[in-house]
């Protein structure tokens, strides 16, 4: 059953699932779609078009679904969508797009600790995990099963790649290729992040040939097209190695080397 404590305050256009269970002092708004299974704990503040979807716990003092901070808003509508089985910690804040039908986004799976910001318009993967205090501005894109180091900023329109690792403290102004480790202020390269892919099931053949491209793009000297074109022809039919390639021929702001 539904359990709403008292002291809670439920607007009554929001839209409830099963068996949901939210603390005192909670204020939930009208346009708010909570999945089954949730647990949203004391004083936590979910507001504007917010979807959370099944098994999602909400820590105290988090802020889901506000007005973003970009001085463009104007009153539009926007929705804010969180996926099943992700954990929000205490203080995080997730921001609200900023014109008509913008989305921010962050996928199941997902742990986002304690006073981490993610701002209008960002999309955040399955499975990625936020340390303690880790910042997005605007537009950032992170993909799947990446990790973002505490504290770590970064920058608008930005993207993380898929299992990619940030190290803490980082200042990331350039894309984050993806299964690599980057670290530092100014942010640079490390290398494979191979601990995390062979924690992600990985095998080790693949992780060979990513270093083998990784070498390949970011130390032979190689203009970026050529080291590109090199590592597709001698790497073919390798899915991860296909998306490391595609992720750099997209890259609006550079990749981090």
């Amino acid at each position: 059953m539904t359990c709403i404590h008292p002291t809670a305050i439920v607007d009554p256009g929001a839209q409830l699932g099963t068996d949901v269970e939210i603390g005192p002092y909670t204020i939930i708004g009208p346009h708010v779609v909570l999945g089954d299974h949730c647990h949203i704990m004391p004083q936590v503040h979910l507001d504007g078009w917010l979807t959370l979807g099944r098994e999602c716990t909400v820590f105290p003092f988090a802020s889901l679904g506000s007005q973003t901070q970009d001085k463009k808003f104007r009153g539009a509508k926007t929705t804010v969508t969180i996926g099943d089985r992700s954990v929000i910690r205490e203080y995080v804040t997730i921001n609200s797009g900023t014109n008509e039908g913008d989305l921010t986004a962050v996928g199941s799976d997902a742990l986002i600790m304690a006073c981490c910001h993610v701002a209008h318009q960002c999309i955040v993967g399955n499975g990625v995990i936020m340390a303690n205090a880790a910042m997005l501005s605007g537009h950032v894109i992170v993909e799947d099963q990446a990790t973002i180091g505490g504290m770590t900023g970064v920058h608008q329109f930005v993207r993380i790649g898929k299992m990619a690792m940030v190290g803490g403290c980082s200042k990331i102004n350039q894309d984050v290729a993806p299964f690599m480790m980057v670290d530092g202020n100014p942010s640079r390269l490390i290398g494979l992040n191979s601990v995390g892919l062979e924690r992600r099931g990985i095998s080790a053949d693949t992780c060979k040939s990513l270093k083998a491209a990784l070498k390949c793009i970011f130390h032979d000297n190689l203009p970026v097209r050529d080291a590109l074109a090199r590592v597709r022809a001698e790497w073919p039919g390798i899915p991860e190695v296909d998306h490391l390639v595609t992720f750099i021929e997209n890259s609006q702001r550079g990749v981090t080397r």
